[in-house]
């Protein structure tokens, strides 16, 4: 049995950071082969693309063959980059990959061409945690200690701008921050959300960087990766713990698509949660994409599209398409971050004109 020791870390990803690391560490020989739990292991390699690591602070950092690494064990279904699981068991001197730029280590399953193989690292062994002062027996830390809990009822009722997309890379984060940026300079206090996905902080600390009074993700409630069935009791808790800023709306957005695997459709079939709905924008790369988007939600969910975004609408082509044919607005996230405000305000007052009037009918 290898003993504990004491190592020293030259990097910390972002995922890990409930765990609240410092640069020294202790681990253990005894690796928990699940989900959350925090690894430190050595990078075996140089590598001349997707080559950072995202620090706890959202600085994009280098990693370098030699490296020491605090990662987080987790899966990936990205269809634009790694796809990964967590493998049965780990012990150290086992190789693991880094999946994502938040440090999520699991075992790659398939590769995307314009990332090339992922960084390969050797398990140094399970990160320990003493809770206790003075403890001189630790356990293996995981990044749901101290996390926003979870909720089985919805205490908050803010209005919420939903941003979904097609697939990844669709233009989300982007319509997200400029929904930010424009309700807080029209005198909104804005909070923003990251529901689903893999854990990385660069889309609400963008969210955050143009206004947002308060930002929370599904990493902040202990999970590395989204999945099916578990996404909406996640998101009710990180609403209900939004709800102490006192937003008067909400940009959530919805990582991956609305057809991918880390558990949209269930957000999007929850009443309670699409009842906070003030305003429903989807982002979309070509008209194939926003006809299916738009059926697809009113077919299967039930659901309205208020806005088209993305990369349809970076010229009049896309545009008139979805005027012409869908009947929606369409508005770039950068070319004409105004019309899209001004799109979902239209969107909010509509709604909130909707529900005025059925309060006062009953």
């Amino acid at each position: 049995m290898l003993p504990t020791r004491r190592i020293q870390l030259d990097r910390i990803a972002s995922s890990t950071k409930n765990a609240h690391l410092g640069p020294a560490v202790i681990v253990g020989p005894d690796v928990i082969a699940e989900e959350g739990y925090v690894l430190a292991v050595r990078i075996l390699e140089d590598k001349s693309a997707y080559n950072t690591v995202e620090d706890p602070s959202g600085r994009m950092i280098p990693l370098r063959a030699g490296d020491v690494l605090a990662g987080t064990l987790g899966s990936r279904r990205a269809l634009r980059g790694y796809a990964g699981e967590v493998p049965d068991s780990i012990a150290p001197g086992d190789t693991i990959e880094v999946l994502n730029l938040g440090g999520v280590l699991g075992r790659c399953t398939s590769m995307h061409p314009e990332h090339g193989a992922p960084f390969r690292a050797e398990v140094l062994g399970a990160v320990l945690v003493f809770p206790a002062l003075g403890d001189r027996v630790g356990r293996p830390a995981h990044i749901r200690d101290g996390a926003i809990p979870a909720a089985a009822t919805l205490h908050a009722r803010f209005p919420v701008v939903y941003v979904a997309g097609t697939c990844m890379s669709a233009g989300k984060t982007a319509a997200a921050t400029e929904l930010t940026r424009g309700l807080t300079r029209q005198g909104r206090r804005v909070a923003a959300a990251k529901l689903t996905g893999v854990a990385l902080m660069r889309d609400t600390l963008a969210m955050t960087d143009a206004g947002a009074v308060a930002a929370a993700t599904f990493n902040d409630a202990g999970c590395a990766s989204t999945h099916e069935g578990m996404t909406v009791p996640v998101a009710r808790g990180l609403f209900n713990h939004l709800a102490a800023a006192q937003p008067d709306v909400v940009v959530a957005e919805l990582g991956d698509g609305i057809l991918g695997e880390y558990g949209v459709a269930d957000i999007l079939r929850d009443p309670e949660l699409m009842g906070l709905a003030a305003a429903l924008v989807m982002a979309a790369p070509d008209p194939v994409g926003c006809w299916g988007a738009v059926t697809l939600m009113n077919d299967r969910f039930g659901l309205s599209v208020d806005l088209i975004t993305g990369p349809v609408t970076d010229n009049e082509v896309g545009r008139d398409y979805v005027h012409r044919a869908l009947g929606l607005p369409a508005h770039n996230a950068f070319k004409d971050p105004h019309g899209l405000v001004g799109a979902v305000r239209r969107s909010m007052d509509r709604r909130a004109g909707s529900l005025a009037a059925a309060g006062a009918a009953r």
